[in-house]
């Protein structure tokens, strides 16, 4: 007999699955109708070279390449608990290839994100999630995190932070994927990624790339995310973004905190 609580993880777990893979879909479609509009202008431009630089075929998108508008009605934004980002953008760098294995599966890394908000730390996993924890060391050596803004928070059934995406649209990658690693540990076999977890987001087995979730309260999810680390500082960082909401008053949305990544680091 399936009691109240656990149908309630299972739908809020079923709904974070949804999610993922219309998030997936999406993406598929975009990068199918860049390819498109791609072929078709190279068309257009030699007949109307004109027309284009005069930016008659630019267009300002939004999340998931919707035209940004007011939507009537939304909800309204608690106060932003954090602080004006430092000065600077995200580097947007694209790799061609995963970086070469360089880290010491023996030694213990430490990542620290200097955030608007405070301070996050987190204890990387280099024994279990080498290729993750490597891929992690190289980006952040190489400033790919720096003025990255943190774009994603879910607030029911699911409670995570979405970090790690240049684009801050659910769609940046480092131009390379990870594959799936430490599946089988024991703290997510059950189908809980427990209050602390460090883990890549996906869209898809095999696809990791740079964006990461912070898990700030246990979380019904399936191990099919890469656990690679743990929060050691920062709880209270994380307790107060969560307290300002999501944007679209649905439990999944942008953050009302401004939670931008000012300076990212991995130590050994």
């Amino acid at each position: 007999m399936v009691n109240n609580d656990q149908r309630r993880r299972q739908l809020a777990r079923e709904k974070f699955e949804r999610q993922q893979q219309r998030r997936a879909e999406r993406q598929r479609r975009n990068r199918r109708r860049t390819a498109v509009i791609g072929a078709a202008l190279a068309v257009v431009v030699a007949g109307t070279a004109s027309a284009c630089a005069t930016g008659l075929f630019e267009s300002k998108n939004g999340e998931d390449g919707k035209v940004v508008d007011a939507a009537p009605g939304a909800p309204s934004k608690k106060a932003d608990p954090c602080k004006a980002p430092a000065p600077g953008q995200p580097a947007k760098l694209s790799f061609d290839k995963e970086p070469p294995l360089t880290v010491d599966k023996s030694a213990k890394y430490a990542m620290k994100l200097r955030t608007t908000c405070g301070d996050i730390d987190l204890q990387l996993d280099a024994q279990k999630a080498p290729r993750t924890v490597n891929s992690f060391h190289f980006l952040a050596g190489k400033g790919y995190f720096d003025h990255t803004k943190c774009h994603r928070l879910t607030t029911q059934g699911i409670h995570v932070l979405q970090c790690g995406d240049p684009t801050a649209a659910g769609s940046g990658t480092p131009g390379y994927k990870l594959p799936d690693e430490n599946l089988k540990d024991p703290k997510v076999a059950g189908g809980t990624y427990p209050a602390g977890t460090v883990a890549m987001a996906n869209a898809g087995p095999g696809t990791g790339g740079s964006q990461f979730f912070l898990v700030y309260k246990d979380s019904p999810l399936p191990p099919n995310y890469t656990p690679f680390g743990t929060i050691t500082g920062g709880q209270d960082v994380l307790e107060k973004i969560a307290g300002a909401g999501e944007s679209s008053g649905q439990g999944d949305g942008a953050p009302n905190a401004t939670v931008v990544i000012d300076k990212a680091t991995v130590t050994k």
